[in-house]
């Protein structure tokens, strides 16, 4: 069974394998119970399971049902689950009241702005939750990712260390070179860690 999920969606995703066999890319609860049915299929079945966002190995609770192995995920990860649908009407704010620190030249220039200060904080927040980390952060938490991947999957085959170095050199072209002897779910999962690309179907 094999799923398949955006690296670009909000919600958590992870990858599983099966030694170097891909069994299953998507949510959590759905590689779950992948897996679960895999080591029915496969008892000798040897399986590891990827965080798709950290590239680190995760464990799951696999006992009971497939929806006692969901519903229990969905507690312990809340963001592995697909939003609801957001009911009609004008959204709560659900604003937390908390202690905020300035200096008293800071504190002026909030209280002269339009509004006032919490609303101007609030908008200042969300300004840097959009624009997002920095392109270098960016790449450097993509290619720590692939590298974590890497070193569980990959660190015994050669050219490993060749590799790693080209990861964080950003040499991607020499990367595909280095890794092209991987067995080939290995290293497309590699590739697709690297270069935040949605897994293949």
């Amino acid at each position: 069974m094999n799923t398949s999920h955006s690296a670009s969606a909000a919600i958590l995703s992870c990858t599983a394998f099966d030694r170097a066999r891909r069994v299953a890319s998507g949510p959590y609860a759905d590689v779950a119970i992948a897996v679960k049915e895999r080591m029915r299929e496969s008892p000798d079945a040897s399986i590891l399971i990827f965080d798709d966002g950290s590239g680190r190995q995760i464990d799951f609770d696999l006992r009971g049902t497939d929806r006692e192995i969901a519903e229990r995920l969905w507690r312990q990860f809340p963001d592995s689950r697909e939003p609801a649908a957001r009911p009609v009407g004008r959204p709560k704010l659900g604003v937390v009241s908390r202690e905020v620190t300035l200096l008293p030249g800071q504190w002026e220039w909030l209280a002269g702005q339009p509004g006032g200060a919490s609303p101007t904080l609030r908008r200042l927040v969300e300004e840097a939750r959009r624009a997002g980390p920095s392109e270098k952060a960016r790449l450097g938490a993509i290619r720590e990712r692939a590298y974590n991947f890497m070193s569980a999957m990959a660190g015994n085959l050669p050219n490993f260390e060749e590799a790693s170095r080209a990861l964080f050199a950003g040499e991607s072209a020499a990367l595909e070179r280095l890794i092209a002897g991987w067995p080939a779910d290995i290293r497309s999962h590699v590739t697709r860690l690297a270069t935040d690309a949605a897994p293949a179907e």
